[in-house]
């Protein structure tokens, strides 16, 4: 259900989508146009904007105390930024391709477009362990943007209108959210794929977007 219907930035190719502390933090994506932007979760009014060098394309973001992590897609680095003022502070190595990332609390749980979560420590970056995504038993692909809320770990399928919530300690999928129709056929000229779940703190809302979408939906998920 569709609580508010919100301003988005229609150039944003969103990669990364989260709310903290009040502030909806965006990471977007595209080589020569990624950037890190903090803004006004109700207006979309930019509060601060770090753009990344055009050799990198940006991914998912999470905040993790007083830093927020950025993935990039196949350069193989994520970047630490200081959260209030959003400047790079250092940049870690990985393998693999970077997609979706949240943080539980204790740990950073990363995507890579398949159907395997890896998880991280939120200081070094290293990998402490993964799990492998199903749903009645078969692999999952494509995970993409995630969000880590209630113990649970919330993720965009690649490509489709579909939003998973996964039990991190199991791998395994216990609902899927249908989010087809969210956005009107009118408005979808141009528009990309379903990719940004935010939680909305102290609630059971979310903030969803997509990629180049006009708008960000503020939703509560029901059972069918």
């Amino acid at each position: 259900m569709v609580t508010h219907v919100l301003p988005h930035d229609r150039s944003s190719f969103t990669q990364g989508f989260e709310l903290s502390g009040g502030t909806l933090y965006e990471g977007t994506g595209r080589y020569g146009r990624s950037l890190l932007r903090a803004l006004d979760p109700d207006t979309g009014r930019v509060l601060g904007e770090e753009r990344l060098p055009a050799d990198l394309f940006g991914e998912g973001i999470t905040v993790a105390g007083d830093r927020i992590w950025q993935l990039t897609w196949q350069e193989g680095v994520a970047l630490v930024r200081d959260r209030t003022s959003l400047r790079e502070l250092r940049r870690v190595d990985y393998d693999g391709e970077g997609w979706g990332l949240c943080h539980d609390g204790s740990r950073l749980v990363m995507s890579d477009g398949s159907a395997r979560l890896t998880f991280r420590d939120p200081a070094t970056f290293a990998a402490t362990g993964s799990v492998q995504v199903t749903l009645e038993g078969r692999p999952v692909p494509e995970l993409n943007e995630l969000e880590c809320a209630g113990g649970q770990v919330w993720a965009n399928v690649w490509g489709s209108d579909q939003i998973v919530r996964i039990d991190p300690a199991t791998g395994q999928v216990g609902a899927v959210v249908d989010a087809s129709g969210l956005l009107p056929a009118g408005e979808r000229a141009g528009a990309d794929v379903l990719n940004g779940i935010a939680a909305v703190p102290g609630t059971d809302e979310f903030l969803l977007t997509g990629k180049l979408w006009p708008h960000a939906y503020r939703v509560r998920f029901e059972p069918r």
